[in-house]
């Protein structure tokens, strides 16, 4: 994340990057085997705990970017990425109407129930 933050700030002080220069600075999706996530399903937990402090989970590409994290992770917790994942694409379906603050509030609760795989799990205190 550093290296597209570090990217972003170079873009933007004047001309853009060139192409070259994102592809070499672009983040990582995280992997199967990945060393930043170990024991697996760590740095999902850590991307939803971050999301939660920061309340962030309903910017545009947060929750896409936990789900992605969950693909080293065990059954639970990526059932638990899922049911976020399905949240979060039914509050954005329902932008403007009537049952939007619902929608956004199962967002947070199914987070919530995520963290709460991190925790059973023990991987919020992981790293």
């Amino acid at each position: 994340m550093l290296n597209l933050l570090v990217a972003c700030s170079a873009g933007c002080a004047g001309d853009p990057p060139s192409p070259t220069a994102v592809a070499t600075t672009a983040a990582p999706s995280p992997s199967p085997g990945s060393g930043d996530d170990d024991p697996p399903g760590s740095l999902t937990c850590h991307l939803l705990i971050a999301a939660s402090t920061d309340g962030t989970l309903m910017e545009p590409g947060v929750v896409d970017t936990i789900t992605t994290a969950a693909v080293t992770a065990d059954a639970p917790l990526v059932d638990a990425a899922r049911r976020l994942a399905a949240a979060y694409a039914r509050a954005l379906a329902a932008k403007g109407a009537a049952d939007e603050p619902d929608a956004v509030a199962a967002v947070s609760a199914a987070g919530a129930d995520m963290a709460g795989v991190c925790a059973d799990s023990g991987l919020e205190t992981v790293g």
